[in-house]
């Protein structure tokens, strides 16, 4: 037995191998044919579109047919899906633009020395270099009062990179730039509103707004009695929407969000100005979903409710008073982070569904909306189109994708898995991938492709010929992604875990996962389990080792921001918040490098602008410290993401065959 089971591991991790995994996107590549469809619209509604095997198709919705043409005979005047006509892009508005002269052209702000000047004279002074006026003012529509901008500056960290080899010399080169940190004093900007005509100031009450993160947003009634703005404090705990008398300089909250936690600001804020109320989202009931804020009142009359999320607005029609988005989880009977396309009312009535079937929906709607072009899939199921109507109704079937060649080369599906997360309730998903030559009766070492970003969540949902994973895993290896606790597009419970707890990195779910999924397929090694990752992945993989050592016998830690305190201040903050707590240094992979047991290889590269290098260097330093063997990969030249250049990719493909396959010989 012991020598069966040698022979089935020697099998894996060969040149072989390693050449399979070299050619994977050369072999895979245009092995899928048809699926997805880009219109080309004409103003009656029909449209044609290019096939899988490049035959031009013309689309007549009303008769619903679909017929094979010659290209240089289609009528003129299509147009293809822009960018308004692509659903899935969260929108916008504008806000008051910022300019020197009043709408009027009679009077023109400037800033000189950082002082505020008034038609050439001096109303405001500042205190330069930490106290200045910026360029530009909000002005009010009927050009009497003007809203300036005054910075109070912070520490302005700065961090210093050093170009080992530069292309064009052989003296190393220092780069600076600018580059705040957690707890650091941050440039503090406020509002100050003025008189034009006299230059006088009218102050505004700012108990509303202290500690400002952020002030902006600026917007003035029509009638220039008053103006509103966004408020973020610092923390991230307390979002308003404030509005100003202009006359007095009072202050009001219209909209006022706290959390016992974190707003989710960066990822899930959308205001949306009209005249009598404000459209506006939010987790306060548990679940991120749209609210109608009456302006004077502040009443809140909830548009989306239930277990599910709100993915992003796409549409706001203020005519017909209805709102467009996109949801995750509104099919219970489907995986939660699938992406379907919804529609409501302003009163919160008349939710319809636009999007149908079992996969992660894109729409492309027609010029004038009365047609919708939706494609979906899933990671385990090929593209399929369909026409929808206005209302989300199937018109017809317009192309489904052909992976007959993609399967010949042997490709394998990766599959969807879900399991109990730690807490015995909750699903958590993820995805497995298996090598071209999976063959069940071999025991293949398992390794985790993690980032556990609380921004968003990352196991792919649609179908894909090719992914790096797939490439890993012809190397012998079952490879896996797992969204955990902590991520987004959950809950707000299921997001929260991630309060001032960066460090968990939904490891107790992805572990019950992965013992779940072994329960089931015996070919899952899990006394041999590696992990990899950037970024944040690379703080999450070190992570894993210093933590859960007993379960993660190898990891690859490419770029990581491992001590919160060391990386960018509005990302960490955001997560772990502000002010700094004892938690930061708890939680550092610095802190806990001694508790390191099996093999690492962490990889840096001397010019990453977006994660100090240095975060990485104190971790190595901490580990010589305490006499722990690793490796490390340090890349002249390169910034972020070392690990995904040629070299990284083939020094990380080499680490994990010989500490997980090799060494188990």
């Amino acid at each position: 037995m012991i020598a069966m089971v040698l022979v089935l591991v020697a099998a894996q991790g060969t040149p072989s191998d390693f050449e399979r995994s070299r050619t994977l996107y050369a072999r895979t590549s245009g092995k899928v044919v048809g699926g997805s469809v880009e219109p080309h619209w004409y103003a009656d509604g029909k449209f044609w579109f290019r096939d899988g095997k490049g035959a031009t198709i013309l689309v007549d919705p009303v008769a619903r047919t679909r017929k094979t043409v010659d290209k240089d005979k289609l009528p003129t005047g299509a147009t293809s899906t822009s960018k308004k006509g692509r659903e899935g892009v969260q929108q916008r508005q504008s806000h008051a633009p910022r300019g020197e002269a009043s709408p009027d052209g009679k009077h023109r702000v400037t800033v000189e020395k950082g002082d505020l000047r008034l038609d050439g004279k001096t109303i405001a002074r500042g205190a330069m270099p930490q106290e200045y006026y910026e360029g530009g003012v909000f002005w009010s529509p009927d050009s009497t009062k003007f809203i300036a901008l005054r910075t109070r500056a912070g520490r302005r960290r700065v961090v210093n990179l050093i170009e080992s080899s530069p292309k064009n010399g052989i003296d190393p080169i220092l780069h600076t730039f600018r580059y705040d940190k957690p707890g650091d004093e941050l440039d503090v900007t406020t509002p100050r509103l003025f008189h034009a005509t006299t230059g006088k100031e009218i102050t505004l009450d700012p108990t509303l707004y202290p500690d400002p993160w952020s002030i902006d947003e600026f917007r003035w009634g029509t009638d220039s009695q008053t103006f509103t703005f966004a408020y973020n404090r610092r923390g991230h705990q307390v979002l308003r929407i404030i509005e100003a008398d202009a006359a007095t300089g009072k202050t009001r909250a219209v909209i006022d969000e706290v959390s016992k936690t974190f707003i989710d600001y960066a990822g899930k804020r959308f205001v949306w100005y009209m005249p009598d109320s404000i459209l506006w989202m939010s987790e306060r009931d548990g679940w991120n979903h749209l609210y109608r804020i009456d302006r004077k009142t502040g009443t809140a009359t909830q548009l989306t409710k239930g277990d599910w999320v709100v993915r992003g607005v796409d549409r706001v029609d203020e005519t017909n008073r209805l709102v467009y988005f996109r949801a995750g989880g509104i099919d219970s009977k489907q995986s939660p982070y699938h992406v379907h396309y919804c529609r409501v009312a302003f009163d919160g009535n008349q939710l319809t569904h636009l999007t149908a079937g079992d996969g992660s929906h894109l729409l492309r709607r027609s010029p004038k909306g009365q047609y919708l072009v939706d494609t979906y899939s899933r990671v385990d199921s090929p593209p399929v189109s369909v026409l929808r109507d206005a209302d989300g109704k199937h018109l017809m079937d317009l192309d489904k994708a052909d992976i007959t060649l993609l399967t010949a080369t042997g490709w394998q599906m990766p599959e969807r898995f879900v399991a109990k997360g730690r807490d015995g309730r909750t699903d958590i998903w993820g995805v497995i991938y298996r090598p071209t030559t999976f063959d069940p009766k071999k025991r293949y070492p398992v390794l985790e492709y993690i980032y556990a970003g609380p921004h968003s969540a990352f196991v792919p949902q649609t179908f894909a010929a090719f992914r790096y994973e797939q490439e890993m895993a012809e190397l012998g290896f079952i490879v896996v992604q797992i969204d955990g606790m902590g991520t987004s597009h959950r809950s707000k419970t299921f997001h929260d875990v991630c309060w001032k707890n960066l460090g968990d990195s939904g490891f107790p779910d992805r572990i019950a996962w992965m013992k779940a999924a072994a329960k089931d397929r015996p070919w899952m090694d899990l006394t041999r389990v590696g992990i990899w990752g950037g970024s944040a992945g690379g703080q999450s993989s070190l992570r894993a080792m210093l933590a859960h050592g007993d379960f993660y016998k190898a990891a690859v830690a490419d770029c990581g921001c491992h001590d919160n305190r060391v990386d960018k201040v509005w990302w960490n903050e955001l997560w772990m918040g502000w002010p700094i707590g004892p938690h930061y240094q708890e939680q550092s992979n610095v802190t806990n490098a001694h508790r390191l047991s099996g093999k690492l290889m962490l990889v840096v590269g001397e010019m990453d602008r977006n994660v100090d290098p240095a975060s990485t260097l104190q971790v190595v330093n901490a580990l010589v410290k305490a006499d722990k063997d690793f490796d490390l990969v340090f890349l002249p030249g390169t910034g972020h993401g070392a690990a995904e250049s040629p070299y990284g990719r083939r020094r990380r493909a080499e680490f994990f065959v010989k500490v997980l396959i090799h060494s188990s010989r």
